[in-house]
């Protein structure tokens, strides 16, 4: 017999387990990323980053971070790219998504990937038990002519 409302609730620190895979992942978190791959190790080139912002799980070694890099190609060297990755690490394993972005791209794509990105890092940070609060950043427009001030 139930005494109580009470004993039908669980513990609200009862570890909840449940198996996810890095293709659920992939088809899931990371759906509309350009690419998406597991490894042992990261893939972020630390010399390449320009911006990061990195949730740590409380008890473990894993962790969720956005990062932006810019790079160059071999075969294009006039072309900068700007990739924002999310990678996921669990356990011994990282799973990572890629948005590009060139630097001919319009602000409209750029916003895009950027806003993909960020929606699926604080996706991912849920699955290490954290929360993420949009935030504004300010950037400089580069090649955009500044209109002369004027007082009103």
């Amino acid at each position: 017999m139930i005494e109580s409302d009470a004993d039908l609730e669980s513990d609200w620190s009862t570890p909840l387990t449940f198996t996810l895979t890095p293709e659920e992942l992939m088809h899931t978190v990371f759906a509309s990323a350009d690419s998406v791959h597991t490894g042992r190790d990261s893939c972020i080139e630390s010399n390449l980053v320009v911006a990061e912002t990195t949730a740590l799980h409380e008890t473990s070694e894993g962790y969720c971070r956005l990062v932006e890099q810019e790079y160059v190609t071999e075969e294009d060297q006039e072309t900068t790219w700007h990739d924002w990755a999310v990678e996921l690490k669990v356990a011994e394993t990282y799973v990572t998504a890629h948005w590009r972005s060139d630097d001919r791209a319009s602000p409209a794509d750029w916003d895009w990937n950027a806003g993909e990105a960020e929606n699926a890092f604080a996706a991912a940070c849920v699955l290490i038990g954290k929360r993420v609060r949009r935030g504004i950043i300010v950037t400089d427009v580069p090649g955009v002519p500044r209109s002369p001030r004027t007082r009103h």
